[in-house]
């Protein structure tokens, strides 16, 4: 009691605290709404064969029960929630009532607001799909407001300490859908969306609003720690200076002995923290280079406990971990001893050669035990007065590692010694430590995707440093090539190519479900199809054109051509302007041209057939908007569309970071393409080629459009179908979607018709155009790329 008493406590616990689990909850309650919705929609003939056996059950029930059970589970339902109401007053909980309260009403006004939405005609399939009523069938809400109401203020208030309210809550409800389901009043996937979104909503206002804290205070921690050999005579809340761990406090300890702790406190309520994150890096990157940490306060304890002893052993010196205790069932405690020395940030550029050879015979000694840091940044490499070095924090590493896992270990240290050591010092000193085929192995994982998240922060503002390493490594490498290795299982850019594909073709086939492809081409006239389908041919040799033009050397003409071709096959797969590019250059590559003239090449036709597209859309909108009795208009939601450009724009140019965002991203592409613009204005014929290849492809491209109208009887002005092509051309370039695949026809539709064409012609004539452009050229262009790799020209 007198040590108590003698205690010094500076604290600073918070008393509403966000618990990250509740916003996990929160997400996979969504997620789970999505996934019924879209299985409604897809499969609604096998739920509502399902919805019909669970009615024709329910039915079978006894009439007594029937009759019994509605007044009963409404009883129930009333009553429940002013019973727990009662119950909270009682033990003076008013506030979280109220949030309770105020959290219900809001749920079941979110549920009605719903309600109203589905009843909008272009919500009637989803309204149809989650009813399970066809058309022109009587009225039922698609959500139960009142219980999506009651399930967000039981959500709120929590029941996860009190089983008797839970279970009398999962009766009630469970006695209610019965109910409704016989009465014909709701339907089960209705049922579990109304349930699903009540949670959805209970979580995220759990989760915004914060929840009371049961946190063990400094008190209960010294507490616990005094035992054994270890008495606390003060304990203070401290913030860590670097990325401490995910979900922890952190304080400082003193012993009666004089000594000093770093305690770290892993609370439950915190267990999820980081989740997402987590989530994020296992689906992007491979299994061993995403530092994977169980979800569970209890096994991420005790992972940190082997963690430390497993480098103890070794040999390494890191912070002795004391004790691991547990303070209640709220929270578990690791104390380690306190090392007084300044961090690898605190001390750059101060670093000498010694020290940092001191780091790489820890980090070497750690690998020879199979063990890994994975947490080797700036914050967790610390030096003492004397010039040794000691290893923070080892918790994030691995037992019992790969050798991948020790090569991504190594290159992390290789990095963050060159942010803070310079790169050629860092480069150096790992070709000294590691050497042969050890460096071979680990240069290939000096990717941003396999470094800790504060290193690849530091990377963006300082660019220059990875490329330095690299060349210096590779310089050290002999014969200074490695094989690249894949540490990524998808990149962001592929996501969002993939989820904008599918929104795309979702889309696509609402436009074209009023034009079948045999209706078509049955009613198409066919001589101006053969002259649609030649300029659609004609759009690759003008490519060929472009591309040959801007390139000094000389191409086979054949060759090229066949590029172009295969280049609509890759188009299949990724945005507009990018895959073919991509193909360009490595088909120059091939063709003996060094790597920067190939993207400079590329740069060049690229750049100067932007600006003819820009030319030629600036000409035929001024004729198409002043020329004729009818001057084309444009939709009301293409000024919303280039109003919105205009703000992005603005709003880019406007803050100083963005401009030098675009600044350093423009820069080196207009470096490259300028000198090769002057070096092939210095050859007239070459630039002739090109110029006038860019020409041929966009009008040949306009002229197919065209052609395409004509096959349906109908005459468009050139100057309208040449506008009309340009901008949907330039809105298939913006949308990341393969080939632009639902921009390209939605605008062009959307064109035709503000161009007079009905809109029944304008779909039919936009899929005939994407058929030949776009679908038709397909396994032409796969057959070519298997022919250009089979004579090694890709």
């Amino acid at each position: 009691m007198t040590q108590q008493c003698a205690l010094a406590v500076t604290d600073d616990l918070e008393r509403r605290i966000r618990k990250p689990v509740d916003a996990l909850r929160c997400v996979m309650s969504c997620v789970w709404i999505f996934v019924l919705a879209v299985a409604a929609v897809a499969a609604s003939a096998t739920t509502t064969g399902l919805e019909t056996d669970i009615v024709g059950a329910s039915r079978r029930l006894p009439h007594a029960l029937l009759v019994v059970a509605p007044a009963i589970a409404l009883f129930a339902l009333l009553l429940l929630p002013v019973t727990l109401a009662v119950s909270l007053l009682l033990r003076r909980q008013a506030r979280l009532l109220g949030e309770a309260l105020a959290t219900g009403l809001l749920a079941g006004a979110a549920a009605q607001v719903v309600n109203i939405a589905l009843l909008r005609p272009a919500a009637a399939r989803l309204y149809d799909a989650i009813t399970m009523t066809g058309p022109g069938a009587s009225h039922i809400d698609a959500l139960d407001p009142y219980l999506a109401g009651l399930v967000a203020y039981a959500t709120m208030i929590g029941l996860a300490g009190r089983p008797a309210w839970r279970n009398a809550l999962g009766l009630a409800i469970g006695v209610y859908a019965i109910v409704q389901l016989a009465a014909l009043h709701t339907t089960a996937v209705s049922f579990l969306i109304t349930l699903l979104a009540g949670r959805a909503v209970g979580f995220a206002v759990r989760y915004g609003a914060g929840s009371v804290s049961q946190r063990p205070p400094a008190r209960e921690i010294a507490a616990a720690l005094s035992g054994g050999d270890l008495a606390v005579t003060a304990i203070r809340r401290v913030r860590p200076a670097g990325p401490g761990v995910a979900g922890s406090r952190h304080y400082t300890a003193a012993t009666s002995g004089g000594g000093q702790l770093d305690v770290v406190v892993f609370d439950r309520d915190q267990q999820a923290a980081g989740a997402f994150y987590r989530l994020y890096r296992r689906v992007r990157v491979q299994g061993q280079v995403s530092r994977s940490a169980p979800l569970s306060i209890d096994r991420s304890v005790e992972r940190r406990a082997l963690l430390s002893y497993a480098a103890e052993d070794a040999g390494v010196p890191t912070p002795r971990l004391r004790t691991v205790v547990r303070v209640g069932p709220e929270a578990a405690v690791l104390a380690y001893d306190h090392f007084e020395g300044t961090t690898l940030r605190e001390r750059n550029p101060g670093c000498a050669d010694a020290e940092l050879g001191c780091v790489w015979d820890a980090v070497t000694r750690l690998h020879a035990h199979h063990v890994t840091h994975r947490g080797l940044i700036a914050d967790r490499i610390a030096f003492s007065a004397d010039g040794g070095v000691m290893l923070l924090d080892p918790g994030d590493g691995d037992v019992a590692a790969t050798d991948l896992q020790k090569r991504l270990d190594l290159s992390q240290l290789i990095v963050e010694l060159a942010l803070f050591a310079g790169p050629e010092k860092s480069a150096r000193l790992a070709a000294e430590r590691i050497g042969g085929s050890d460096l071979v192995a680990v240069l290939p994982l000096l990717q941003p995707v396999a470094l800790a998240r504060s290193t690849r922060k530091a990377l963006r503002s300082r660019r220059d440093v990875l490329p330095a390493v690299r060349k210096t490594l590779l310089a050290a490498v002999p014969g200074g090539e490695v094989t690249p290795v894949q540490l990524e299982r998808i990149r962001p850019r592929t996501l969002v190519t993939l989820v904008a594909s599918v929104a795309a073709i979702y889309l696509l086939a609402g436009e074209l479900a009023s034009a079948s492809l045999g209706s078509v081409l049955r009613s198409a006239d066919w001589r101006w199809g053969i002259a649609a389908l030649a300029l659609s041919a004609a759009t690759y040799a003008g490519a060929t054109l472009s591309l040959s033009g801007f390139v000094a050397e000389r191409l086979n003409f054949l060759r090229t051509l066949l590029v172009q071709v295969a280049g609509s096959f890759v188009t299949l797969v990724t945005p507009a302007a990018v895959g073919g590019a991509a193909l360009n250059v490595r088909y120059l590559q091939r063709r003996k041209i060094p790597a920067p003239v190939a993207v400079a090449s590329v740069g060049v036709s690229q750049v100067v057939t932007f600006a003819l597209h820009i030319l030629l859309l600036v000409v035929f909108a001024a004729i198409a908007g002043t020329g004729g009795k009818s001057p084309i208009t444009a939709p009301t939601w293409a000024y919303f569309v280039v109003a919105g450009l205009v703000v992005l724009a603005g709003a880019v140019l406007a803050v100083p970071a963005s401009r030098r965002m675009v600044r350093a991203r423009l820069s080196p592409t207009f470096g490259q393409v300028l000198p090769r613009l002057l070096e092939v204005a210095q050859h007239p014929r070459k630039l002739a080629g090109g110029i006038g290849g860019a020409l041929l492809l966009s009008l040949a491209y306009i002229l197919c459009l065209a052609a395409c109208v004509a096959a349906f009887g109908r005459s468009v002005p050139f100057a309208k179908i040449g506008f009309v092509y340009l901008t949907g051309s330039a809105l298939g370039s913006i949308i990341p979607t393969p080939g632009g695949l639902g921009a390209v026809e939605a605008a062009l539709t959307a064109g035709l018709t503000a161009a007079g064409v009905p809109g029944a012609v304008a779909v039919s004539a936009v899929l005939l155009f994407r058929l030949l452009t776009f679908w038709l050229p397909v396994p032409f262009g796969w057959a070519a790329m298997n022919f250009l790799e089979r004579r090694q020209d890709l």
